[in-house]
């Protein structure tokens, strides 16, 4: 998402499903005295899933729901945002739409002790940042109902996956004649001051792993070598002139300023579609490097508004957000389960690329996200610029 980085596909292979976690009612023993309905500090303390008749109340209370980095061409952000806002009668205060997955964990540090406009309630990470904001604290744990059929998340509930997608070449095919196929081909002389990227490589976890699908289509694939090849692959790329350091976006696409960016498929897919030919957009799956980005949702621990937190996460997880993912072409994260419940439209999976191009996609573990990560950001300005 613009700066903001953005989750999965034949992901499948690589995650697994966890262990569902099962809901339990207690059963008044006969004769005894009814049990007092839990205050809704116990709702909060649980991490469980709050039942709707209870959460909704105390989320209409609150209000309103402060979101970050949530741009509306962003996986159909906006469609959800709207729905969201309109199903349940609350408002939302939506901060910096193209911030990146640290600039996230940010501004929930800067407003631990504020309660106020710019404490964001929930965050959309690149499943990399977890580590950190486990780490620093910043998260409160939650399980929505439909947790059981998340297959990639923390097992206690601080962070889950919510959609993926795969790194694609976007080329404007009034400026580029002849698309890539490959990572390698962006070093063809007639892409000079052509090839941008979509986010700040030093906040986007779309831009590290832009670096690092390049470096895993340059080592063939060695997962431990992919940051440090990826590295490389760019340093050349600037040095050739090929890069140009401005962060693509929709605007700058239709304008002509960035003629080739590499984005994720459902932003890509999204473009084409918007721009409807003004320019015309071709996206492009490569052939190798394919990488898979996995984005996480969480709840602040901080947040000003942990129930509109919470019910906006049972809304997102919940099967008719999940699809609205998808009619962004972002892959939902429970898009098995969908599928094996026969819940998904045909013209909606109709639109999508063909299966084959996702075929040989890589999922990383959250310590391999980390790791990449960290080489890749600490490493960037020096290698790249020489800096």
């Amino acid at each position: 998402m613009s700066q903001k980085e953005h989750s999965p596909i034949s992901r499948r292979q690589f995650l697994k499903l966890g262990a569902v976690a099962g809901a339990s009612s207690l059963l008044a023993a006969c004769g005894a005295k009814p049990t007092e309905a839990p205050v809704a500090e116990d709702l909060l303390a649980s991490g469980n899933s709050i039942p709707m008749d209870k959460l909704l109340p105390l989320a209409q209370k609150e209000g309103t729901l402060t979101t970050i980095a949530l741009p509306h061409d962003w996986a159909n952000y906006g469609e959800i945002i709207e729905t969201y806002k309109k199903k349940y009668n609350m408002k939302i205060n939506e901060l910096n739409p193209d911030a990146g997955s640290s600039d996230e964990l940010e501004a929930i540090r800067a407003n631990k002790e504020s309660k106020g406009p710019q404490a964001p309630d929930v965050i959309d990470i690149g499943v990399g940042h977890t580590a950190t904001a486990m780490k620093d604290g910043l998260l409160a744990k939650y399980k929505v109902a439909d947790w059981g059929t998340i297959p990639m998340k923390d097992p206690d509930g601080f962070w889950w996956a919510e959609y993926y997608g795969v790194l694609t070449f976007e080329a404007v095919k009034e400026q580029i004649a002849n698309p890539p196929a490959d990572w390698e081909d962006l070093l063809k002389d007639e892409y000079k001051g052509k090839v941008a990227m979509a986010g700040d490589v030093l906040k986007s976890n779309e831009a590290v792993m832009t670096v690092y699908a390049s470096g895993l289509s340059r080592t063939g694939g060695d997962k431990d070598k992919a940051a440090d090849a990826g590295l490389q692959f760019w340093k050349e790329m600037n040095a050739k002139g090929n890069f140009i350091p401005v962060i693509a976006d929709q605007g700058k696409i239709a304008a002509g300023e960035t003629p080739l960016t590499v984005e994720w498929d459902y932003l890509a897919l999204a473009n084409r579609d918007k721009l409807n030919g003004n320019p015309t957009i071709e996206v492009i799956v490569p052939k190798t490097g394919v990488i898979a980005g996995p984005y996480a949702g969480g709840i602040s621990a901080y947040a000003p508004h942990p129930y509109a937190a919470r019910l906006w996460w049972e809304f997102v997880m919940s099967d008719e957000g999940q699809l609205l993912y998808l009619k962004g072409y972002a892959h939902p994260i429970r898009y098995n389960d969908l599928a094996a419940r026969n819940k998904i439209p045909a013209d909606m999976a109709a639109k999508l690329p063909p299966a084959e191009a996702y075929k040989s996609a890589v999922f990383l573990t959250v310590d391999e996200l980390t790791k990449a990560k960290t080489t890749i950001t600490e490493n960037w300005r020096k290698v790249v610029y020489g800096e």
